[in-house]
C-alpha cells in the first residue's frame, strides 16, 4: 500500500493541486486526501502543511519528495526490466523463405544465431513470393528470405542482400547441358518446372512468363526435392537463383547460367520485415544472413 501512496503523494507535490493529482491518478480528490493522510499515519510525521485551501511541503515532506521520486523511478525500471526478461523467455524469431531457395547460407545463420541467442525459439515456413508477403503483411512471420518483385514499400525494412543470377538446371540427357551457358530462346523448347502450391500456380507461371520473359509451357512441384527428381528424369528445366551456395549438381544435373542476348538474367534478393514490428532479434539475423552470403565475394 505505502508504494502507491508514494506515487498519490509525489502525484499531488507535481501537480501542486490534490484536484489534479486525483484526476491523473483515476481516483476522487477525498480517496487522495485519506491516502495522504494515511501515509502520514503510517510515518509519524507531517508532510504537507495544510492552510485553508493551499499547501506547503514540510521539511520532512521536502526530502521524502525527493527520494520518492527516485525509488518510483527505480521500481519503474524494476517492472520493466522484469516483463522484458519475462517475454524473452517465451521469446520467437518466425522466419519464412521461398519454397524454391536451395542456397545453404540460411541454414547455417539459423545455427550461428541459435548459439548466439539460445533463448530464441526459431519457426521455420517456406512457401511462394506472394504467400510470404501475405505471412508477413498478416503478422504469421516476423520476416522472410524474398526475391524483390514489387517497389519497395515505407511500410517494411528491406534489407537488401544481394543480387545474384539466374541458373537452368537442366538433365544430363538434355542436349542443352553441354553447353557452358543457356539462352531464354533455348529454354522455350523445354518445360519450365516451378515450385509453388497448387493456389499459387497462376502467380508464379505469370512472373516468370510476363516479367522475367521464360517462355514455353509450365509444369509444378510442391517442393524443391520433387521439382529436382522431374530434373533428373528430363522431364524439364528448374530456374535457380545462386543466393550464396548452392549445393553440389550431383551426377545427373547440369545447371547452367541463363542468359537473355548478352545479358545475364539477375534478381535481388532481401529480408523484408515490418517497420512497426523491427527488434533487435530480426536486425541480428538479417546481419547474420548477409555476412555470411557475402563472405565470398
Amino acid at each position: 500500500m505505502i508504494l502507491r501512496q508514494m506515487k498519490y503523494f509525489v502525484a499531488v507535490v507535481d501537480c501542486n493541486s490534490f484536484t489534479a493529482a486525483a484526476e491523473q491518478c483515476y481516483i476522487s480528490q477525498s480517496a487522495i486526501s485519506q491516502q495522504i493522510q494515511a501515509l502520514e499515519n503510517e510515518l509519524g510525521v507531517e508532510l504537507i502543511h495544510r492552510k485553508n485551501r493551499r499547501f506547503s511541503l514540510t521539511p520532512t515532506g521536502q526530502y521524502f519528495y525527493s527520494h520518492c521520486k527516485a525509488i518510483l523511478t527505480q521500481v519503474d525500471e524494476l517492472i520493466s526490466e522484469t516483463r522484458r526478461i519475462g517475454a524473452d523467455d517465451e521469446l520467437q524469431l518466425r522466419i519464412g523463405y521461398l519454397r524454391c531457395y536451395s542456397g545453404l547460407e540460411l541454414r547455417q545463420s539459423i545455427a550461428d544465431f541459435s548459439k548466439k541467442y539460445p533463448e530464441v525459439d526459431i519457426n521455420i515456413v517456406n512457401g511462394t513470393h506472394e504467400e510470404l508477403y501475405d505471412m508477413l503483411r498478416l503478422g504469421s512471420v516476423d520476416l522472410v528470405l524474398n526475391d524483390q518483385r514489387r517497389a519497395f514499400s515505407d511500410l517494411y525494412v528491406n534489407f537488401e542482400l544481394m543480387q545474384c543470377g539466374c541458373y537452368a538446371e537442366l538433365s544430363l540427357l538434355n542436349p542443352l547441358s553441354q553447353k557452358e551457358q543457356v539462352s531464354l530462346d533455348e529454354l522455350r523448347q523445354i518445360p519450365c518446372i516451378l515450385i509453388s502450391s497448387r493456389e499459387q500456380q497462376n502467380a508464379e507461371q505469370e512472373y516468370y512468363q510476363n516479367t522475367l520473359g521464360f517462355g514455353g509451357s509450365y509444369i509444378f512441384a510442391d517442393s524443391l526435392e520433387k521439382g529436382r527428381l522431374m530434373v533428373v528424369s528430363n522431364r524439364g528445366f528448374l530456374p535457380i537463383e545462386s543466393v550464396g551456395t548452392l549445393p553440389p549438381e550431383g551426377t545427373s544435373i547440369r545447371r547452367l547460367p541463363i542468359y537473355q542476348g548478352d545479358r545475364r538474367i539477375m534478381r535481388n534478393y532481401c529480408v523484408f520485415w515490418r517497420k512497426d514490428k523491427t527488434n533487435y532479434y530480426m536486425e541480428e539475423f538479417a546481419d547474420t544472413l548477409h555476412k555470411l552470403l557475402t563472405e565470398g565475394e
